[in-house]
Protein backbone atom coordinates (compact mmCIF):
# COMPACT_ATOMS: atom_id res chain seq x y z
CA UNK A 1 0.00 0.00 0.00
CA UNK A 2 1.60 3.33 -0.70
CA UNK A 3 1.05 6.62 1.02
CA UNK A 4 1.01 9.80 -0.70
CA UNK A 5 3.83 12.48 0.53
CA UNK A 6 1.16 14.47 2.18
CA UNK A 7 -0.60 11.55 3.76
CA UNK A 8 -0.67 10.90 7.78
CA UNK A 9 2.27 9.21 7.92
CA UNK A 10 4.45 11.46 6.78
CA UNK A 11 2.43 14.15 8.77
CA UNK A 12 3.28 12.25 12.27
CA UNK A 13 6.88 11.71 11.17
CA UNK A 14 6.47 15.76 10.98
CA UNK A 15 4.96 15.62 14.36
CA UNK A 16 7.51 13.77 16.53
CA UNK A 17 10.37 15.85 15.19
CA UNK A 18 9.31 18.71 15.83
CA UNK A 19 8.24 17.28 19.76
CA UNK A 20 11.99 16.34 19.97
CA UNK A 21 13.11 19.82 18.68
CA UNK A 22 10.42 21.51 21.24
CA UNK A 23 11.61 19.77 24.18
CA UNK A 24 15.18 20.18 23.92
CA UNK A 25 15.03 23.29 22.88
CA UNK A 26 12.80 24.54 26.42
CA UNK A 27 15.76 21.79 28.30
CA UNK A 28 18.30 23.79 26.87
CA UNK A 29 17.07 26.85 27.87
CA UNK A 30 16.51 25.39 31.10
CA UNK A 31 19.37 24.39 31.87
CA UNK A 32 21.34 28.07 30.72
CA UNK A 33 18.43 29.89 33.00
CA UNK A 34 19.56 27.38 36.07
CA UNK A 35 23.04 28.01 35.40
CA UNK A 36 22.41 31.83 34.64
CA UNK A 37 20.74 32.37 38.07
CA UNK A 38 23.70 31.10 40.01
CA UNK A 39 25.20 34.65 41.86
CA UNK A 40 27.54 35.22 44.67
CA UNK A 41 26.37 36.60 47.81
CA UNK A 42 28.61 38.39 50.20
CA UNK A 43 27.65 40.28 53.32
CA UNK A 44 25.38 43.41 53.39
CA UNK A 45 27.39 44.89 56.09
CA UNK A 46 31.14 45.45 56.58
CA UNK A 47 32.55 42.60 58.72
CA UNK A 48 34.10 44.04 61.85
CA UNK A 49 37.18 42.33 63.44
CA UNK A 50 39.49 43.25 66.43
CA UNK A 51 43.17 42.95 66.06
CA UNK A 52 44.89 39.31 66.21
CA UNK A 53 41.60 37.77 65.79
CA UNK A 54 40.61 35.40 63.24
CA UNK A 55 38.32 36.17 61.32
CA UNK A 56 35.94 34.87 58.13
CA UNK A 57 35.12 36.96 55.18
CA UNK A 58 31.70 35.20 54.05
CA UNK A 59 30.93 34.70 50.15
CA UNK A 60 28.99 31.71 48.93
CA UNK A 61 27.38 30.95 45.54
CA UNK A 62 23.26 30.49 44.96
CA UNK A 63 22.12 28.27 44.16
CA UNK A 64 24.65 25.86 45.59
CA UNK A 65 27.39 24.82 42.50
CA UNK A 66 30.31 22.74 43.71
CA UNK A 67 33.64 25.01 42.64
CA UNK A 68 36.15 22.54 43.48
CA UNK A 69 37.77 22.34 39.90
CA UNK A 70 37.18 26.52 39.40
CA UNK A 71 39.94 29.16 39.69
CA UNK A 72 39.01 31.03 42.79
CA UNK A 73 40.46 34.73 43.56
CA UNK A 74 40.68 36.89 46.70
CA UNK A 75 42.09 40.11 45.91
CA UNK A 76 42.08 43.89 47.24
CA UNK A 77 42.26 46.54 44.29
CA UNK A 78 44.22 49.02 46.80
CA UNK A 79 47.22 46.21 47.09
CA UNK A 80 50.07 45.54 44.44
CA UNK A 81 50.15 42.45 43.78
CA UNK A 82 46.23 42.79 44.11
CA UNK A 83 46.45 38.65 45.42
CA UNK A 84 45.12 37.77 48.55
CA UNK A 85 44.43 33.97 48.19
CA UNK A 86 44.39 32.56 44.63
CA UNK A 87 43.17 28.82 44.21
CA UNK A 88 43.52 26.89 40.55
CA UNK A 89 42.08 23.50 40.46
CA UNK A 90 42.21 23.04 44.41
CA UNK A 91 45.96 24.55 44.57
CA UNK A 92 47.07 27.45 46.18
CA UNK A 93 48.73 29.67 44.04
CA UNK A 94 51.70 31.40 46.67
CA UNK A 95 53.59 33.24 44.75
CA UNK A 96 51.11 35.95 43.38
CA UNK A 97 49.92 36.31 47.01
CA UNK A 98 50.93 39.90 48.43
CA UNK A 99 53.45 39.39 51.02
CA UNK A 100 51.88 40.62 53.74
CA UNK A 101 49.04 37.55 53.84
CA UNK A 102 51.63 34.54 53.33
CA UNK A 103 50.42 31.75 55.94
CA UNK A 104 47.53 33.90 57.22
CA UNK A 105 44.26 32.76 54.38
CA UNK A 106 42.50 29.81 54.04
CA UNK A 107 39.84 28.52 51.87
CA UNK A 108 37.93 25.13 52.94
CA UNK A 109 38.21 22.67 50.24
CA UNK A 110 34.66 20.97 51.77
CA UNK A 111 32.61 24.18 51.63
CA UNK A 112 34.06 24.59 48.43
CA UNK A 113 31.81 21.42 47.25
CA UNK A 114 28.77 23.00 48.98
CA UNK A 115 29.65 26.51 46.80
CA UNK A 116 30.75 28.42 50.36
CA UNK A 117 34.35 29.92 49.13
CA UNK A 118 34.66 32.18 51.96
CA UNK A 119 38.19 33.05 52.57
CA UNK A 120 39.59 32.54 56.86
CA UNK A 121 42.17 35.06 57.41
CA UNK A 122 44.32 34.49 60.95
CA UNK A 123 45.96 37.46 63.34
CA UNK A 124 44.51 40.02 61.82
CA UNK A 125 46.45 43.65 61.73
CA UNK A 126 45.71 46.70 61.45
CA UNK A 127 46.91 47.30 57.85
CA UNK A 128 44.33 44.39 56.93
CA UNK A 129 41.33 46.97 56.48
CA UNK A 130 40.10 47.34 53.10
CA UNK A 131 37.71 45.79 50.59
CA UNK A 132 38.22 42.34 49.40
CA UNK A 133 37.17 41.40 46.03
CA UNK A 134 35.66 37.38 45.75
CA UNK A 135 36.07 36.06 42.19
CA UNK A 136 35.48 33.35 40.12
CA UNK A 137 36.88 34.24 36.30
CA UNK A 138 34.85 31.27 34.73
CA UNK A 139 31.62 32.27 35.88
CA UNK A 140 32.35 35.66 35.53
CA UNK A 141 30.91 36.19 39.11
CA UNK A 142 31.82 38.31 42.27
CA UNK A 143 31.07 40.10 45.23
CA UNK A 144 33.08 42.57 48.07
CA UNK A 145 33.58 42.12 51.30
CA UNK A 146 34.15 45.16 53.56
CA UNK A 147 36.35 44.90 56.41
CA UNK A 148 37.18 47.39 59.46
CA UNK A 149 39.57 46.65 61.89
CA UNK A 150 39.31 48.01 65.35
CA UNK A 151 41.68 48.07 68.86
CA UNK A 152 39.56 48.19 71.92
CA UNK A 153 41.67 48.54 75.65
CA UNK A 154 40.87 49.56 79.09
CA UNK A 155 40.38 52.27 81.11
CA UNK A 156 41.71 54.67 83.72
CA UNK A 157 40.62 57.15 86.45
CA UNK A 158 42.62 59.41 88.06
CA UNK A 159 41.30 62.09 90.31
CA UNK A 160 43.49 65.57 91.41
CA UNK A 161 42.23 68.14 93.71
CA UNK A 162 42.71 71.65 92.38
CA UNK A 163 41.22 75.28 93.29
CA UNK A 164 38.02 74.93 90.75
CA UNK A 165 36.77 71.65 92.60
CA UNK A 166 38.36 68.20 91.28
CA UNK A 167 39.55 67.12 88.21
CA UNK A 168 38.94 63.70 87.49
CA UNK A 169 40.79 62.26 84.06
CA UNK A 170 40.32 59.14 82.01
CA UNK A 171 42.47 57.46 79.71
CA UNK A 172 42.94 54.84 77.48
CA UNK A 173 45.65 53.49 74.75
CA UNK A 174 45.39 51.03 72.24
CA UNK A 175 42.31 52.05 70.12
CA UNK A 176 41.59 52.02 66.29
CA UNK A 177 39.56 53.76 64.75
CA UNK A 178 39.67 56.96 66.79
CA UNK A 179 36.97 56.88 69.72
CA UNK A 180 34.87 58.90 71.67
CA UNK A 181 34.87 59.98 75.35
CA UNK A 182 32.24 61.04 77.30
CA UNK A 183 31.84 61.65 81.09
CA UNK A 184 28.64 60.46 82.94
CA UNK A 185 27.56 61.85 86.95
CA UNK A 186 25.73 58.49 89.06
CA UNK A 187 22.40 58.95 87.87
CA UNK A 188 23.42 58.64 84.04
CA UNK A 189 23.51 62.21 83.03
CA UNK A 190 26.34 63.80 80.87
CA UNK A 191 29.17 65.98 82.04
CA UNK A 192 30.62 68.69 80.60
CA UNK A 193 34.07 68.04 79.96
CA UNK A 194 36.91 69.49 78.04
CA UNK A 195 37.99 68.48 74.74
CA UNK A 196 39.56 64.89 74.21
CA UNK A 197 43.25 64.92 73.78
CA UNK A 198 43.95 62.38 71.45
CA UNK A 199 47.68 61.01 70.31
CA UNK A 200 48.18 58.22 67.78
CA UNK A 201 51.17 56.01 68.76
CA UNK A 202 54.33 54.46 66.46
CA UNK A 203 51.80 50.78 65.98
CA UNK A 204 49.25 53.55 64.56
CA UNK A 205 46.97 53.06 67.44
CA UNK A 206 45.14 56.05 69.63
CA UNK A 207 45.84 57.12 72.78
CA UNK A 208 42.71 59.35 74.35
CA UNK A 209 42.81 61.36 77.49
CA UNK A 210 39.97 63.59 78.43
CA UNK A 211 39.57 65.46 81.87
CA UNK A 212 36.12 67.03 83.89
CA UNK A 213 36.10 69.01 86.83
CA UNK A 214 33.56 67.45 89.27
CA UNK A 215 31.74 69.12 92.66
CA UNK A 216 29.82 66.99 95.67
CA UNK A 217 26.92 65.41 94.52
CA UNK A 218 24.38 62.67 96.55
CA UNK A 219 26.24 59.21 95.64
CA UNK A 220 30.04 60.74 94.18
CA UNK A 221 30.02 58.26 91.64
CA UNK A 222 31.17 59.02 88.13
CA UNK A 223 31.71 56.82 85.32
CA UNK A 224 33.77 57.13 81.98
CA UNK A 225 32.83 55.63 78.40
CA UNK A 226 34.65 55.58 75.40
CA UNK A 227 32.96 53.93 72.47
CA UNK A 228 33.80 53.25 68.98
CA UNK A 229 30.69 53.40 66.53
CA UNK A 230 31.85 52.04 63.38
CA UNK A 231 33.36 48.59 65.24
CA UNK A 232 29.98 48.99 67.81
CA UNK A 233 32.37 48.55 70.55
CA UNK A 234 32.50 50.06 74.07
CA UNK A 235 34.01 50.33 77.13
CA UNK A 236 32.99 52.14 80.76
CA UNK A 237 34.43 52.24 84.22
CA UNK A 238 33.33 53.39 87.59
CA UNK A 239 34.58 55.09 90.00
CA UNK A 240 33.32 56.34 93.38
CA UNK A 241 34.96 59.90 94.88
CA UNK A 242 35.88 59.27 98.23
CA UNK A 243 33.90 62.53 100.55
CA UNK A 244 36.95 63.56 101.87
CA UNK A 245 38.62 64.46 98.34
CA UNK A 246 35.74 67.27 98.41
CA UNK A 247 37.07 68.22 101.74
CA UNK A 248 40.68 68.09 102.01
CA UNK A 249 42.44 71.17 102.27
CA UNK A 250 44.76 72.63 98.91
CA UNK A 251 47.96 73.50 101.61
CA UNK A 252 50.38 71.42 100.59
CA UNK A 253 53.75 70.77 103.43
CA UNK A 254 57.41 71.19 102.22
CA UNK A 255 57.73 67.23 101.75
CA UNK A 256 55.01 67.40 99.56
CA UNK A 257 57.04 70.19 97.68
CA UNK A 258 60.51 68.43 98.13
CA UNK A 259 58.74 65.13 96.57
CA UNK A 260 57.57 67.23 93.18
CA UNK A 261 60.85 69.08 92.90
CA UNK A 262 62.77 65.47 93.10
CA UNK A 263 60.42 63.80 90.00
CA UNK A 264 60.67 66.92 87.75
CA UNK A 265 64.36 66.54 87.96
CA UNK A 266 64.06 63.07 87.52
CA UNK A 267 61.82 63.82 84.49
CA UNK A 268 64.06 67.18 83.49
CA UNK A 269 67.70 64.60 83.14
CA UNK A 270 65.59 61.99 80.90
CA UNK A 271 64.46 64.77 78.70
CA UNK A 272 67.77 66.14 78.60
CA UNK A 273 69.15 62.75 77.37
CA UNK A 274 66.34 63.10 74.80
CA UNK A 275 67.47 66.35 73.57
CA UNK A 276 71.01 65.27 73.44
CA UNK A 277 70.14 62.20 71.28
CA UNK A 278 68.08 64.16 68.93
CA UNK A 279 70.78 66.61 68.65
CA UNK A 280 73.32 64.05 67.79
CA UNK A 281 70.60 62.46 65.16
CA UNK A 282 70.38 66.34 63.90
CA UNK A 283 74.10 66.18 63.48
CA UNK A 284 74.52 63.02 61.78
CA UNK A 285 71.51 62.71 59.47
CA UNK A 286 70.32 66.11 57.43
CA UNK A 287 66.58 66.79 57.10
CA UNK A 288 65.46 68.18 53.53
CA UNK A 289 62.60 70.12 52.86
CA UNK A 290 60.20 69.86 49.95
CA UNK A 291 61.88 72.96 48.16
CA UNK A 292 64.96 71.61 48.32
CA UNK A 293 63.45 67.95 46.96
CA UNK A 294 61.61 69.72 44.10
CA UNK A 295 64.51 71.42 42.94
CA UNK A 296 64.55 68.63 40.44
CA UNK A 297 61.58 69.90 38.59
CA UNK A 298 60.36 68.03 36.12
CA UNK A 299 60.97 70.77 33.33
CA UNK A 300 64.54 71.10 34.10
CA UNK A 301 65.15 67.53 34.00
CA UNK A 302 63.64 67.87 29.99
CA UNK A 303 66.50 69.83 29.94
CA UNK A 304 69.36 67.85 31.32
CA UNK A 305 71.73 65.35 29.52
CA UNK A 306 71.87 61.72 30.48
CA UNK A 307 75.14 62.39 32.23
CA UNK A 308 73.32 64.84 34.27
CA UNK A 309 70.34 62.81 35.20
CA UNK A 310 72.25 60.09 36.57
CA UNK A 311 73.63 62.21 38.86
CA UNK A 312 70.15 63.34 39.74
CA UNK A 313 69.33 60.01 40.79
CA UNK A 314 72.23 59.17 42.89
CA UNK A 315 71.59 62.38 44.94
CA UNK A 316 67.89 61.23 45.37
CA UNK A 317 69.33 58.03 46.44
CA UNK A 318 71.43 59.55 48.88
CA UNK A 319 68.50 62.06 50.03
CA UNK A 320 66.33 58.87 50.65
CA UNK A 321 68.96 57.11 52.70
CA UNK A 322 69.54 60.02 55.01
CA UNK A 323 65.95 60.25 55.68
CA UNK A 324 64.92 56.87 55.80
CA UNK A 325 68.06 57.34 58.86
CA UNK A 326 65.76 59.92 60.25
CA UNK A 327 63.06 58.22 60.33
CA UNK A 328 64.09 55.48 61.60
CA UNK A 329 65.52 57.51 64.94
CA UNK A 330 62.10 58.63 64.94
CA UNK A 331 60.61 55.72 65.43
CA UNK A 332 62.96 54.51 67.87
CA UNK A 333 62.46 57.90 69.93
CA UNK A 334 58.91 56.97 69.47
CA UNK A 335 59.44 53.91 71.47
CA UNK A 336 61.48 55.85 74.37
CA UNK A 337 58.46 58.14 74.51
CA UNK A 338 55.66 55.27 74.87
CA UNK A 339 58.28 53.36 77.66
CA UNK A 340 57.95 56.92 79.51
CA UNK A 341 54.49 57.57 78.94
CA UNK A 342 53.73 54.06 80.29
CA UNK A 343 56.19 54.22 82.87
CA UNK A 344 54.49 57.57 84.06
CA UNK A 345 50.85 56.09 83.95
CA UNK A 346 51.90 52.85 86.29
CA UNK A 347 53.03 55.47 88.33
CA UNK A 348 50.21 57.66 88.28
CA UNK A 349 47.98 53.89 88.73
CA UNK A 350 49.70 53.39 92.12
CA UNK A 351 49.45 56.73 93.66
CA UNK A 352 45.55 56.92 92.81
CA UNK A 353 46.03 53.55 94.79
CA UNK A 354 47.65 54.63 97.53
CA UNK A 355 45.34 57.93 98.09
CA UNK A 356 42.47 55.32 97.63
CA UNK A 357 43.69 53.72 100.98
CA UNK A 358 44.54 56.52 102.72
CA UNK A 359 40.91 57.83 102.24
CA UNK A 360 39.62 55.03 103.75
CA UNK A 361 42.17 54.83 106.49
CA UNK A 362 40.70 58.72 107.09
CA UNK A 363 37.37 57.56 107.27
CA UNK A 364 37.85 54.71 109.87
CA UNK A 365 39.87 57.13 111.90
CA UNK A 366 36.76 59.60 111.69
CA UNK A 367 34.74 56.99 112.61
CA UNK A 368 36.76 55.77 115.50
CA UNK A 369 37.13 59.66 116.80
CA UNK A 370 32.90 59.88 116.53
CA UNK A 371 32.56 56.86 118.54
CA UNK A 372 34.95 58.26 121.08
CA UNK A 373 33.03 61.34 121.31
CA UNK A 374 29.73 59.42 122.04
CA UNK A 375 31.21 57.26 124.84
CA UNK A 376 32.71 60.90 126.43
CA UNK A 377 29.04 61.91 126.06
CA UNK A 378 27.87 59.16 127.75
CA UNK A 379 29.73 58.97 130.29
CA UNK A 380 28.94 62.71 131.17
CA UNK A 381 25.43 62.10 131.39
CA UNK A 382 25.82 59.53 133.61
CA UNK A 383 28.29 62.01 135.71
CA UNK A 384 25.29 64.13 136.12
CA UNK A 385 23.08 61.34 136.67
CA UNK A 386 25.40 60.56 140.05
CA UNK A 387 25.61 56.91 139.14
CA UNK A 388 29.11 56.19 138.52
CA UNK A 389 32.56 55.51 140.21
CA UNK A 390 34.30 58.71 140.29
CA UNK A 391 37.67 57.39 140.42
CA UNK A 392 37.16 54.37 137.69
CA UNK A 393 35.46 57.41 135.51
CA UNK A 394 38.15 59.71 135.75
CA UNK A 395 40.80 57.00 134.27
CA UNK A 396 38.09 56.25 131.55
CA UNK A 397 38.02 59.91 130.64
CA UNK A 398 42.04 59.81 130.72
CA UNK A 399 41.80 57.03 128.13
CA UNK A 400 39.63 58.51 126.12
CA UNK A 401 41.06 61.34 125.91
CA UNK A 402 44.30 59.93 125.13
CA UNK A 403 43.08 57.32 122.25
CA UNK A 404 41.65 60.78 121.03
CA UNK A 405 44.91 62.35 121.02
CA UNK A 406 46.69 59.57 119.22
CA UNK A 407 43.73 59.26 116.54
CA UNK A 408 43.80 63.27 116.00
CA UNK A 409 48.04 62.65 115.43
CA UNK A 410 47.08 60.03 113.03
CA UNK A 411 44.55 62.06 111.06
CA UNK A 412 46.92 64.79 110.72
CA UNK A 413 49.46 62.43 109.43
CA UNK A 414 47.26 60.87 106.99
CA UNK A 415 45.91 64.14 105.69
CA UNK A 416 49.53 65.23 105.29
CA UNK A 417 50.79 61.90 103.26
CA UNK A 418 47.30 62.76 101.26
CA UNK A 419 48.61 66.13 100.37
CA UNK A 420 52.09 64.84 99.48
CA UNK A 421 50.69 61.86 96.93
CA UNK A 422 48.13 64.78 95.78
CA UNK A 423 51.22 66.88 95.03
CA UNK A 424 53.08 64.29 93.61
CA UNK A 425 50.04 62.85 91.35
CA UNK A 426 50.26 66.73 90.18
CA UNK A 427 53.96 65.91 88.90
CA UNK A 428 53.31 62.81 87.28
CA UNK A 429 49.80 64.98 85.30
CA UNK A 430 52.92 67.73 84.22
CA UNK A 431 54.89 64.87 82.78
CA UNK A 432 52.25 63.37 81.29
CA UNK A 433 51.68 66.81 79.67
CA UNK A 434 54.75 66.99 78.16
CA UNK A 435 55.11 63.53 76.82
CA UNK A 436 51.69 63.81 75.17
CA UNK A 437 53.23 67.21 73.35
CA UNK A 438 56.09 65.20 72.68
CA UNK A 439 54.24 62.26 70.72
CA UNK A 440 52.28 65.05 68.87
CA UNK A 441 55.44 66.30 67.05
CA UNK A 442 57.01 62.80 66.69
CA UNK A 443 53.87 62.15 64.38
CA UNK A 444 54.41 65.44 62.34
CA UNK A 445 57.88 64.86 62.07
CA UNK A 446 57.32 61.01 60.94
CA UNK A 447 54.49 62.33 58.57
CA UNK A 448 57.03 64.94 57.17
CA UNK A 449 59.51 62.46 56.17
CA UNK A 450 57.21 60.21 55.14
CA UNK A 451 55.93 62.68 52.36
CA UNK A 452 59.35 63.46 51.25
CA UNK A 453 60.16 59.95 50.66
CA UNK A 454 57.12 59.77 48.59
CA UNK A 455 57.72 62.96 46.90
CA UNK A 456 62.01 61.34 46.00
CA UNK A 457 60.53 58.04 45.08
CA UNK A 458 58.08 59.84 42.47
CA UNK A 459 61.18 62.12 41.29
CA UNK A 460 63.16 58.58 40.88
CA UNK A 461 60.62 57.36 38.79
CA UNK A 462 60.17 59.94 36.42
CA UNK A 463 64.28 60.17 35.80
CA UNK A 464 64.09 56.54 35.14
CA UNK A 465 61.51 56.56 32.96
CA UNK A 466 63.31 59.32 31.21
CA UNK A 467 66.74 57.36 30.68
CA UNK A 468 65.20 54.56 29.63
CA UNK A 469 63.02 56.08 26.86
CA UNK A 470 66.47 58.02 25.68
CA UNK A 471 68.29 54.73 25.84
Amino acid sequence: MSFPMDGCPSKLRHGVICAWVVHYTVLFLFLTRCKGQSHMVGPSQPTVAKIGADIMLPCHLEPVVDVTDQTIEWTRPDLNPRFVHVLRDGVELKTKKYWSYVGRTSVSMDKLRHGDISLKLYKVKLSDTGTYRCFIPTLKIESTVELVVGAVSSLTISFLRCENGLVLQCESAGWYPEPEVSWLDGEGHVLSAGPTETVRGPDDLYIVSSRVTVDKRHSNSFTCRVQQNHINQTRETHVQVPEDFFNAPSSVGPVAIGSAVVFMLILAVIFAVWKWRRKHNSQSVKTFSSTELSSLSKDRRETLPIMAESMDIKDLDATKTSLDAKLKDVMEEFKDIEGLFNFLTDQKKNVHDQMHRIALQLHDVEMGRDGIISVVEEKGKQKEEKSVNYEKETQNEEQCSDARTNLETTKRELRRSMQDKDTFLRSIFCGVIIVRERCKLLDISKNQIKKQLEEIEEQRNEIQSKLTSET
